[in-house]
């Protein structure tokens, strides 16, 4: 009886499968090293009692479904997901992805005086660090801050994280995150062929509808794109909120990765702090799949 012998076709295949896949090799392997593995991590934690301090800090025990059955049973998870889908949408969605179509599109065509200005004075707050530009914020809103002197003269003077909190984190993180936004749009507006909206504009179409029925069609999947983007970004945000009200007052501003902060770090309870990272990271992942989805149907 004689062996296989391999056919020739196969093996050649089969090498330039290898040649193409090793390259990228490294990539995978940081990939597993620095995203799979914190997951994986997390999600055995997530079934012990591991905790900073005590016995269980040095010798956790499995603890089965326990810190779901008590995450999910607790109202502490469910407000800080509205507010966190609140932030999300009201930052993210509507305030950088908007503002930032919404400064793309009126600098189009602009001189380039007025759109290096505009873009210098967007960029500016997105190249700060995340604490430095909290700290900026923080100086702008607090009651004896910047906002207050200017409103002093209308007698409009308040406690602007505190009388509105949600409101001024939404609003400082649009400030900071519009840029990003604005370079996507810029970047996608360049590429619309000019000749389409003067065609539109010939037969009688206005601006609104030039923008509507040419523009947006030509850039929707840059759009979509950016709309995954800041969402996945805005849903990580730690940093601003901290600084700027630390998840209150109360819990007004008590977003999911603050929640997991204070259980995991301030409570010491590692386990269920894990727990609620798997919680934010299901999240993230329903988000992404809907614009993963939408933009798969778009080719």
């Amino acid at each position: 009886m004689t062996a296989a012998v391999p056919r020739p076709d196969i093996s050649r295949r089969s090498a330039a499968v290898s040649r193409r896949l090793l390259p990228m090799a490294p990539a995978v392997l940081l990939l597993g090293l620095f995203v799979a593995g914190p997951i994986l991590w997390s999600v055995y934690v997530s079934f012990t009692n591991a905790a900073l301090t005590g016995a269980a800090a040095t010798s956790p025990e499995f603890v089965g479904l326990e810190n779901f059955r008590r995450l999910f049973a607790d109202p502490a998870l469910w407000h800080s997901a509205w507010v966190t889908v609140v932030f999300t949408v009201g930052s993210a969605v509507i305030g950088q992805n908007g503002l930032g179509l919404l400064i793309a599109v009126l600098s189009r065509n602009r001189n380039r005086l007025l759109r290096n200005t505009v873009g210098v004075a967007v960029v500016s707050a997105w190249v700060l660090p995340e604490l430095v530009a909290a700290f900026a914020l923080y100086a702008f809103l607090n009651p004896e801050g910047t906002l207050n002197a200017l409103l002093g003269g209308l007698g409009m003077e308040q406690e602007w994280l505190y009388s509105a909190p949600l409101l001024a984190v939404i609003l400082g993180n649009v400030w900071r995150g519009t840029a990003f936004s604005m370079l996507v749009y810029q970047a996608a507006l360049s590429e619309v062929p000019t000749e389409l909206a003067e065609a539109a504009e010939v037969d009688g179409a206005g601006a609104l509808r030039r923008f509507w029925h040419v523009t947006l069609p030509m850039i929707r999947r840059s759009v979509l794109t950016n709309l995954m983007l800041v969402t996945l970004q805005t849903l990580g945000v730690f940093t601003l909120i901290y600084v700027l009200t630390a998840g209150g007052p109360g819990d007004a501003t008590q977003t999911l990765p603050l929640l997991m902060y204070d259980e995991a770090f301030e409570l010491d309870e590692i386990g269920y702090g894990a727990t609620i990272s798997l919680v934010l990271l299901a999240v993230g992942a329903l988000f992404a799949v809907i614009y993963a989805r939408t933009l798969r149907e778009e080719v």
